[in-house]
């Protein structure tokens, strides 16, 4: 009877740790899938990026670059890619100038590289 207890305390532990978390993250991929939308930009599992033009019901016709449009499935996608507001920040910083990032002074590699770590 005592190891009938201990096979189902693993059992129990084997879903809580490994097959409820897979299944969540599968629903969130599920629900991903299910709210792609012509315009969005994603990224697929193999790290390209583009905007979807149009969608099928298992394929996605996904532009790349100007005029450039690939024929992807939809389960290839990873992720909707969503931007920062300090990439928007960037954007609109003149061309030539460097945005301000409030770091100060850069650091030379050189100058620091020169002194070896002191230890404590």
């Amino acid at each position: 009877m005592g190891s009938l207890i201990i096979i189902a305390v693993l059992f129990g532990l084997f879903w809580v740790v490994l097959l409820r978390p897979q299944r969540r993250r599968a629903a969130v991929q599920r629900a991903l899938l299910d709210s792609l939308e012509p315009g969005d930009e994603i990224i697929s599992t193999g790290g390209m990026f583009g905007v979807i033009r149009t969608i099928d019901e298992e394929e996605l016709h996904v532009e790349v670059s100007d005029g450039v449009v690939v024929r992807m499935a939809r389960r290839a996608v990873a992720g909707i890619v969503e931007h920062d507001e300090e990439e928007d920040e960037e954007e609109d910083t003149e061309p030539g100038q460097e945005p301000d990032a409030g770091h100060g002074d850069p650091i030379d590699p050189v100058e620091s590289a020169s002194e070896p770590a002191k230890p404590s």
